[in-house]
């Protein structure tokens, strides 16, 4: 039995009413047939063709914004519940790229008429509210059921170019595999160069989509070195298959033990783990230009090896703790380790940096500028001398009390 938030009761009555007829849409309906919750909601009216109406009858239950008016859209925010309202419209390819698209809103258009620009079948489905019956003019509910992923229409599925990394992460999300015809398509796509029309920040969005919400990221990833996107994502070219498959080992690891799976730095770090530094760099250009996240990537390949000694000091704990969070250093490692001693080694690690108290940061430094300053040290280039090798001694166990680490200075680092 299908079921929505009985709070739009009111409101969809309103509309049928003065005779507009709603029809829940899109990922809401394909939801409910994958026993997913959600608090997005679609709908689409038929049977009216004045924004300004369907404005001022929504406002009568909740916040109305506008924003999206110029693609007929009027967003209601009822309760917890985000409502996007939208007149039927059609798509039309007027230049390259993701938004290369004329959007013509067209009340005229049946829900056949109206779904053929949607990307997948199983987001083709809606839900007729006054019939109270499923609309599904393009087989969507037959392929979640045999769990394939199919095109609406090919014409327009291979106009816009993000649709192939859409296949990529909604195959992953939702275990659903290509259908050889949208499989073939998606290849012949990559190979034309249509990626390269897609600026950064929606690629990035799409790989977030694959790492945050797939219960095993490995087949998004399998799926786009079949489809040939390696070549684009250089240099995972330079990849060989023993490298992939270890990297997308990891990534489902990592999946599995990490309760927050939104630590986009340790995941991409993940891929990276083979690249150079120049490696790391050129990959991470194709998503974005975050200085602060690519430091973050960089830094963990950086260390990658760092504890694969057995003989690791409680120094060698507090120095890399000043270099980067350990915490997330932990699970990166975790992530990667296959061998039952090395994640044995990698556990006693980690609760030795818990009992040292550096997992969320490094040790702190006994002595301060105003120390140096009590003990008539004038302010000079040798503050920061002084203050960093007396760190350095409290980080070997010299000592352990601010009185004993300014005595240290007094006998050790002063003339």
């Amino acid at each position: 039995m299908f079921s929505y938030p009985k709070e739009l009761d009111s409101v969809f009555n309103t509309l049928l009413l003065h005779h507009i007829h709603p029809i829940i849409v899109g990922g809401y309906v394909r939801d409910f047939f994958l026993s997913r919750t959600s608090k997005d909601i679609d709908v689409e009216v038929y049977g009216i063709d004045s924004y300004a109406k369907l404005e001022a009858l929504l406002g009568e239950f909740g916040s109305v914004n506008s924003v999206g008016k110029s693609f007929g859209i009027c967003q209601l925010q009822l309760a917890e519940y985000t409502v996007d309202f939208s007149f039927p419209r059609r798509d039309s390819k007027v230049a390259q790229g993701h938004r290369g698209f004329s959007v013509e809103v067209d009340t005229t258009l049946d829900f056949q008429s109206a779904a053929k620009r949607r990307d997948f079948t199983i987001n083709a489905i809606g839900f007729d509210l006054a019939s109270q019956q499923f609309l599904d003019p393009y087989q969507g509910k037959k392929d979640l059921q045999k769990g394939v992923l199919n095109a609406v229409y090919t014409q327009t599925f291979q106009e816009d170019p993000l649709r192939v990394l859409r296949a990529v992460q909604m195959s992953a999300r939702f275990s659903l595999q290509l259908s050889p015809a949208l499989l073939k398509l998606c290849m012949q796509m990559v190979a034309k160069g249509v990626l390269q029309e897609l600026p950064k920040e929606r690629i990035l969005e799409e790989m977030k989509k694959l790492f945050f919400l797939s219960p095993k990221i490995s087949q998004g990833f399998f799926l786009l070195q079949k489809l040939g996107t390696f070549d684009f994502f250089t240099p995972l070219n330079t990849l060989v298959q023993k490298q992939i498959q270890t990297i997308a080992d990891s990534l489902d690891r990592y999946t599995h033990k990490e309760a927050n799976k939104t630590n986009l730095s340790i995941m991409f770090a993940l891929v990276c783990y083979y690249f150079t530094k120049e490696q790391t760099q050129v990959f991470l250009a194709h998503f974005t230009n975050d200085t602060k996240l690519r430091r973050k990537v960089l830094i963990l390949i950086e260390h990658k090896t760092a504890f694969q000694n057995t003989h690791i000091t409680d120094y060698d704990l507090y120095t890399l703790a000043r270099k980067l969070p350990l915490e997330e250093y932990f699970l990166f490692l975790f992530a990667q380790a296959q061998k039952p001693s090395k994640i044995v080694h990698i556990n006693q690690l980690y609760e030795r940096a818990k009992k040292l108290q550096i997992l969320q940061g490094k040790k702190p430094n006994l002595l301060r500028g105003k120390d140096l300053l009590a003990l008539g040290i004038k302010p000079s280039k040798i503050f920061a001398h002084i203050l960093e090798a007396s760190y350095q001694a409290q980080l070997k166990g010299e000592f352990t009390t601010k009185e004993a680490a300014l005595e240290y200075v007094q006998k050790n680092l002063l003339p």
